[in-house]
């Protein structure tokens, strides 16, 4: 089993069962307990876990990550989602992108394409988006938060369902292994509700540190995604859900190294 699959398991495991000692895991993937020890400390660094005394349980599900944190982590795979993104999308056609840092580098890889009409609740991507002469940008109304320049609040959900576009590319903050989709702001999630509901198809976009992450606000579920960008196969579970629910899921290519 390689590394990454066994990150995977274990953090499979640990969501599943809420806590796990560095004893028992060691046994199940009968490797030692320094070698889960450095798993556990990866995990925790890269927020899917939360490191114990003797053991690994699920990070908190109140808070995020900082933002200045978010946009720098897993940026090789962000970009390989957005490039997978941006391949997708038609020239000439019509967006919602929500809050979040992966749609950020959503939002610079679009840049290649033409003639199109994007509609977002962040400042980041407008920002990004606007230098480009043909295409459209509009900026929802509300409440612009100073963290990480989201527009949120009624008037940001209002406004959004004045529109009905051709795709929803949308970031998230964890799927559960049951396919549900979680965040952390529920007046956030309420704008991306709004955001799927006036959409004729969704781009989800996670890279794999989302699988089985724990947060506390439930913004819908997998199958109110069309498509599932990622960069690595999700966990048998939540493989199994996402095949049921007839989402198409790709997984972006490696990049590539000269």
């Amino acid at each position: 089993m390689t590394i990454n699959a066994r990150h995977e398991n274990i953090v499979e495991l640990v969501s599943d069962r809420g806590f796990m000692t560095v004893e028992t895991l060691a046994e199940h993937f009968n490797v030692t307990p320094q070698t889960i020890r450095r798993d556990i400390n990866t995990l925790d660094d890269a927020g899917r876990l939360r490191r114990y005394h003797g053991g690994a349980g699920l990070p908190a599900s109140t808070t995020n990550l900082a933002y200045a944190e978010r946009r720098i982590r897993n940026l090789d795979e962000k970009q390989r989602i957005a490039e997978a993104i941006a391949e997708q999308v038609p020239d000439n056609s019509s967006l919602f992108i929500n809050i979040g840092t992966t749609t950020e580098t959503i939002a610079k890889a679009l840049l290649g394409k033409s003639g199109l009409t994007v509609i977002t609740n962040n400042l980041h991507v407008a920002s990004i988006l606007c230098s480009k002469d043909d295409f459209t940008v509009i900026i929802a109304g509300g409440m612009v938060r100073n963290r990480d320049g989201g527009i949120i609040g009624e008037a940001t959900q209002e406004f959004i369902r004045q529109f009905k576009v051709d795709i929803a590319v949308i970031g998230i903050s964890g799927i559960d292994n049951d396919g549900d989709l979680l965040d952390f702001d529920y007046q956030e999630v309420r704008v991306a509700q709004a955001i799927i509901e006036h959409s004729r198809q969704v781009f989800l976009a996670a890279d794999h540190t989302k699988f089985g992450r724990n947060a506390m606000i439930r913004l819908g579920h997998i199958s109110q995604a069309t498509h599932l960008f990622t960069d690595l196969q999700p966990n048998k579970r939540l493989s199994a859900c996402i095949k049921d629910s007839g989402v198409k899921l790709i997984i972006a290519p490696e990049s590539e190294t000269f």
